[in-house]
């Protein structure tokens, strides 16, 4: 089945088209993985299917359902979270209430309902620090929850920001650039915590720059150029696909290549 579609999606700034005709579909369960060169589009594709950007023409459906155009709140609230290639944080919050922000998707109690304190918040905001504090868990951070998000290193903001999309219980989860200024061994466990992700259930679409860490766990792995798909397939098709190594990847693409198969 496939969780997300996305079908001939445009999208410019005037005379600058910085997604063009990109289609492609990502499975229920899958690790897909987007990847290209600084300016090929990939970030902005992500902010369209996010609702954080319209798309000028095309069209994405989720479980069948059309959401192109939708609000973010209103794509987050039927499943799809995200994080950003910059950690957004609320830095003068603490660890845990950056957290207790992503379960507002599914909280029943409004601003009025928690100023009345009306029977049953009380329950309920226990209930939601309780489940922030398990992706805290999940994540490594539950040492770091009573600190401000704005003491952390740039890696434990990351995992934050990470840990806030997973609150939200998402079905499909954009991951944008989560590799990006992590030391190795961060990757090592970033990569890890991924597939554990995915062994819970969760869908995972992700735009990276780092060849080893996508071609380890992608699936498949789509590749722009200039705002357009120039190839796509398993890691192993794309690696060999001469439009791809003569564009872009180069010697990164080879050395990663040769490192899989010694």
């Amino acid at each position: 089945m496939n969780l997300l579609e996305v079908k001939g999606v445009r999208r410019s700034f005037g005379g600058l088209v910085a997604v063009d005709q990109v289609s492609f579909e990502v499975s229920a369960g899958q690790i897909k993985a987007i990847i290209g060169p600084n300016g090929a589009g990939k970030t902005t594709l992500f902010n369209v299917i996010s609702g954080v950007l319209k798309p000028d023409a095309g069209e994405i459906r989720f479980k069948g359902r059309p959401i192109h155009g939708l609000r973010p709140y209103r794509i987050a609230r039927s499943g799809v979270s995200r994080t950003f290639q910059n950690p957004s944080l609320f830095l003068q919050m603490s660890v845990l209430e950056n957290v207790m922000v992503g379960r507002h998707r599914l909280s029943r109690y409004e601003f009025g309902g928690c100023g009345l304190r009306w029977p049953g918040q009380a329950r309920e905001e226990r209930a939601i620090e309780e489940a922030a504090r398990g992706q805290l868990e999940r994540v490594g951070l539950a040492d770091c929850a009573m600190r401000s998000a704005g003491s952390l290193a740039f890696g434990q903001r990351r995992m934050v920001e990470l840990a806030r999309a997973l609150a939200t219980e998402p079905e499909l989860l954009l991951l944008d650039e989560p590799a990006s200024g992590l030391n190795t061994r961060e990757k090592d466990d970033l990569g890890d915590l991924m597939l554990r992700i995915r062994g819970d259930g969760i869908t995972l679409l992700l735009v990276e720059h780092d060849m080893s860490l996508v071609m380890s766990l992608a699936d498949e792995v789509l590749v722009l150029h200039n705002g357009m798909p120039i190839a796509s397939g398993t890691p192993a098709e794309v690696q060999n696909d001469p439009k791809v190594i003569s564009i872009y990847l180069g010697g990164e693409f080879q050395h990663v290549a040769a490192g899989q198969e010694s």
